[in-house]
């Protein structure tokens, strides 16, 4: 039979009918190298992303193991990293402002810097939920500001219909509105509700990255399992 990758008129004829497969395409020696380097550049951008992850106790303890000039290119990359975090404001409290504030405390709180800010009234059961929530994560995540104000002091006319209301800036722009007890989940909300919403934004860099609220069909289960028959 004759070889069916042999460069001849008629063979051409064949494939161009469909008759027989396309020629197969010979690997040249720059399409190994080629291969090789890719190889190469996905491997170390693997290793790269594993040692982005460790903190400085990590890579002190990989270098018996590990080339030390890359490790001590990350430790120098990290303690950069930290020594700019550790020149950010810090925060750790829901500090109470006024519509006179907004501008200054919101819409220039400076680079970098992520708000969270709550309308809130008393008496209302879920803006004092929220309140109580804030409170804890401001304590968690102290570089990021978090505010609450009243309603009626912070912005004119606005509906007490839409409270609680949850307003997320960074650097001073509005990234995320959560207006009304329906989209922060009612009196239910739990403080890791509110810290994975947050997250899903970017204001806290939080480790929830899963959604804790409990499944209808788990809740379920839960109400018949507290049930006496």
């Amino acid at each position: 039979m004759q070889n069916p990758n042999e460069d001849t008129e008629w063979n051409d004829v064949l494939r161009s009918k469909g008759i027989i497969p396309p020629k197969e395409k010979e690997v040249s020696e720059a399409d190994i190298v080629n291969m090789i380097e890719e190889t190469i550049q996905q491997k170390q951008a693997e290793k790269d992303k594993k040692l982005s992850e460790l903190d400085l106790d990590g890579l002190d303890e990989l270098e018996d193991s590990e080339d030390e000039a890359i490790l001590e290119e990350y430790r120098r990359k990290r303690i950069a990293e930290l020594k700019k975090l550790s020149e950010k404001p810090r925060f750790g409290e829901v500090r109470e402002v006024s519509g006179q504030d907004y501008v200054q405390e919101v819409n220039k709180a400076g680079e970098g810097i992520w708000v969270v800010i709550h309308l809130y009234k008393q008496g209302i059961q879920q803006c004092a939920l929220v309140n109580q929530h804030m409170r804890q994560l401001a304590e968690k995540y102290p570089y990021t500001k978090f505010l609450k104000a009243f309603y009626q002091t912070c912005i004119p006319n606005y509906p007490e219909r839409n409270l609680p209301s949850v307003f997320v800036y960074y650097e001073g722009d509005m990234k995320k509105q959560f207006v009304g007890s329906h989209e922060l989940r009612g009196t239910a909300l739990t403080c890791d509700e509110l810290e994975y919403l947050l997250g899903q934004v970017g204001a806290v860099d939080t480790k929830i990255k899963e959604d804790p609220r409990p499944k209808i069909k788990d809740k379920l289960f839960t109400d018949l399992g507290n049930n006496d028959w």
